[in-house]
């Protein structure tokens, strides 16, 4: 499937609220403070920032999005199945991110 293809589907299941957090995404958003609306949103925006085709527990990818009260969030994601499964969710901070689509160190 293309990039373009694979955004589109991701943003479709994310603005219907077809999606699972994984347990450790679930900590994640706990963690930080990260609400299920805010994912929803960012998703209805991302990006892909990288692509992770041959990852162990399948393909899936890194995806950016902003939420309407402007915080980025990073997202891996996964949409072989007819759920999109969010694997993990944060907000991109330094020192592993400069800015939200530029790694640091």
């Amino acid at each position: 499937m293309d990039e373009e293809a694979l955004i589109a589907r991701i943003r479709r299941r994310g603005a219907a609220g077809n999606l699972v957090p994984t347990t450790h995404a679930r900590d994640e958003m706990d963690a930080e403070s990260i609400s299920f609306n805010e994912m929803r949103q960012a998703l209805a925006t991302c990006q892909m920032l990288e692509d992770y085709f041959d990852a162990r527990r399948g393909s899936c990818c890194l995806v950016y999005g902003v939420a309407t009260n402007s915080r980025p969030l990073h997202m891996v994601c996964t949409s072989v199945r007819s759920t999109l499964m969010i694997i993990t969710v944060y907000e991109p901070k330094p020192p592993h991110w400069i800015t939200p689509i530029q790694r640091g160190k």
